[in-house]
């Protein structure tokens, strides 16, 4: 599976999105494969892990986000799932079986989300769970909230992640903190 035919299928070379998707999600591979390495777990597909770091923002271009080249008219919080589907109808055309990025693409959004969080928010998305349950999905979901798609793609520190991550609501915060912990890098 090639992570790059994929993305080339859906954004044409030069366009603003697709150079902040490649960033953001080489940053965001870069970070998975590091955590993977320091924490010492063992039984991790590295390969689903770089595939699915470079995949899991791929419906972006679907949403209305201008500040980051993207000018389509979802809300931006529905990407995972645009993703998902993009991936499904690639899979489709081309006869590969992609639903294991489908799911890193509809689970990564925040730390997850319940249907009940979903439900109660009225969020744009739909009712069921979407919330990383393999390892590779946790890892992504955790490596990606060290980085932003828009500004200057720095690095974010861990206190500033869990600030964000906890003003939407402690049943996020606490779920940030077991995917620090899991991954051992709760200090």
């Amino acid at each position: 599976m090639d992570a790059i035919a994929i993305i080339d299928y859906f954004y044409p070379v030069g366009t603003p999105a697709r150079e902040v998707l490649l960033k953001h999600s080489t940053q965001v591979r870069s970070k998975a494969l590091e955590i993977l390495d320091a924490s010492g777990i063992s039984g991790l597909d590295r390969e689903v892990v770089g595939n699915g770091a470079m995949l899991h923002d791929l419906g972006i271009s679907s949403c209305h986000a201008p500040d980051i080249g993207c000018f389509g008219s979802a809300p931006y919080l529905t990407h995972g799932i645009a993703g998902a589907a993009m991936l499904r109808q690639y899979g489709k055309t081309h006869g590969i079986d992609l639903e294991i990025y489908c799911r890193i693409c509809e689970r990564h959004t925040g730390t997850g989300l319940t249907a009940a969080e979903i439900r109660e928010r009225e969020l744009p998305l739909p009712c069921r769970d979407l919330l990383p349950e393999t390892m590779e999905e946790k890892l992504i979901c955790l490596a990606d909230k060290f980085f932003s798609k828009s500004g200057d793609f720095a690095e974010k520190p861990l206190q500033k992640i869990r600030t964000s991550t906890a003003r939407f609501g402690s049943e996020n915060a606490a779920r940030l903190e077991a995917l620090l912990a899991l991954f051992k890098l709760n200090s």
